[in-house]
């Protein structure tokens, strides 16, 4: 097979991997890959090395000329069998770049949000006529791709975004730099400074954790230093053990080291990578009932599942692991299970391949 994929390189190693290992994985397999992404991919050096042609000139524009152009040519030069666009740049000029040629497209979608039949720019994105197929990341997603009549006529289908136990080998990090000592039970959360991110609402649950002296909250990601997450914290009653780090690329081993991750997030998860990334290192999650969260977590199984916007029960579950060790390693026992099954790298690469070889004979 003869795959194009139209993608974005600009984020995180630890971001980009789920992803990009998916074509590495391919070559591997012998199928033959061309991307275009963008210049200076911390990922550029390993997938030369596993012979994926890399094109530095990213699509920028909703709409650009060269791009088109660019996909034209690629799909002519290298008789490509497969499109595959995963944003909302790329699918645009991928679907008017395959227009009058004999290949299929298919396009990505992350979130169970938007797609209004009067926006217009969705005709320009997943209804255009153009699209042959349409990738979900979860069961969530699909469904709610899935209930758009427009739609109908294409191949739709979901496919978990995998990962794979070996990604998770780093030595956890040392929180002693946040003045965390290793005795003491730390609960991270991994979290931008986005509003359905609920991360007012981690900050609301451990106000109602201060009588525990030893309980520390990390909080990793952008802009959580800023308001109104600030007045937050400062006026906290466990604002003394209230550690912000902001964004750090090493925070995978942040999670390794910590008791507990809490993924308070009030919507639009569509299959959170984070929780994938703290089960993956044993690390067991509290999060709250997006549906892309309940399609990783089983309740009192590999984690907690938790009411949206609702602080009392994240305290309330980091208590019974804080003062119940034995609980704690259950949870951590089964943690990195679903990564060994329907999570994993290996299932959602053969699922992909067969999925675009289907395509090809349909």
């Amino acid at each position: 097979m003869n795959l194009l994929a139209c993608t974005s390189s600009s984020s995180s190693y630890n971001s980009l991997r789920p992803e990009l290992e998916i074509y590495i994985s391919m070559a591997k397999l012998g199928h033959n890959v061309t991307l275009i992404t963008n210049k200076n991919s911390e990922y550029l050096s390993r997938l030369v090395e596993h012979g994926i042609d890399v094109i530095e000139e990213p699509i920028t524009k909703k709409i650009s000329l060269s791009s088109i152009r660019l996909i034209r040519r690629i799909i002519k030069s290298k008789s490509i069998d497969v499109v595959y666009a995963t944003n909302s740049k790329s699918i645009p000029n991928s679907a008017f770049a395959c227009i009058g040629l004999n290949v299929k497209l298919v396009a990505y979608r992350g979130t169970a949000s938007g797609l209004y039949l009067h926006d217009p720019s969705n005709y320009l994105g997943l209804f255009h006529p153009r699209i042959d197929g349409i990738i979900s990341v979860s069961k969530y997603v699909h469904n709610f791709v899935s209930s758009k009549k427009i739609l109908k006529n294409k191949s739709l289908i979901h496919i978990y975004k995998g990962h794979d136990l070996h990604w998770y080998t780093k030595q956890s990090a040392d929180l002693s730099e946040f003045g965390i000592n290793k005795n003491d039970f730390t609960v991270v959360c991994v979290i931008n400074s986005r509003p359905h991110k609920g991360l007012d609402v981690m900050l609301k649950a451990a106000d109602q954790l201060a009588d525990l002296k030893d309980v520390h909250l990390l909080l990793v990601g952008n802009g959580t230093e800023k308001e109104p997450y600030a007045s937050l914290i400062n006026n906290n009653k466990m604002k003394d053990n209230i550690h912000v780090a902001g964004y750090r690329k090493d925070a995978p081993e942040l999670i390794a080291a910590s008791n507990v991750l809490v993924q308070p997030s009030t919507s639009g998860e569509g299959l959170p990578r984070v929780v994938l990334e703290s089960l993956a290192y044993g690390t067991p999650v509290i999060a709250s009932a997006n549906e892309g969260s309940k399609e990783i977590i089983e309740n009192n199984i590999n984690g907690y599942i938790v009411p949206i916007k609702n602080p009392e029960e994240i305290a309330n579950r980091i208590r019974e692991m804080q003062a119940s060790p034995e609980k704690q390693q259950h949870l951590i026992d089964n943690s990195r299970k679903v990564l060994e099954g329907k999570m994993s790298h290996q299932l959602t690469v053969k699922n992909y391949i067969q999925y675009f070889e289907s395509l090809l004979t349909s």
